[in-house]
């Protein structure tokens, strides 16, 4: 049940951050004010909500644990997700190698507890 928890929790972050930067990313490409602050506030709140799933995350994993997975996977999951998948942005070769690097290092951090 613990190991659901953190799952669940990895994965709200993840979710809320990448929310978060895209409604920041629609924010800044809003014409008038009303689409700026509308997006403003979505990004604005989900960043909130992934701060709040981080940290009832660090009740259950240490910090250097919890950081690597929020912050590691929510930049791989910000550049595929976000940019790749949503806006079209195209991601290079060397950019896919670095995304795998990152990967490999999360993956490397949890195997050492």
């Amino acid at each position: 049940m613990k190991s659901l928890a953190i799952a669940g929790l990895i994965l709200t972050n993840i979710f809320f951050t990448v929310v978060s930067n895209v409604g920041f990313k629609w924010s800044a490409a809003s014409r008038g004010p009303r689409g700026f602050l509308r997006w403003q506030v979505v990004g604005n709140v989900a960043g909130f909500l992934s701060v709040v799933a981080l940290t009832f995350l660090l009740r259950f994993i240490p910090l250097y644990l919890a950081y690597a997975f929020t912050a590691g996977l929510g930049f791989v999951a910000v550049q595929v997700i976000g940019a790749y998948l949503i806006f079209g942005e195209a991601i290079t070769t060397s950019q896919w190698l670095g995304i795998a690097l990152i990967t490999g290092g999360i993956v490397m951090v949890s195997l050492h507890r």
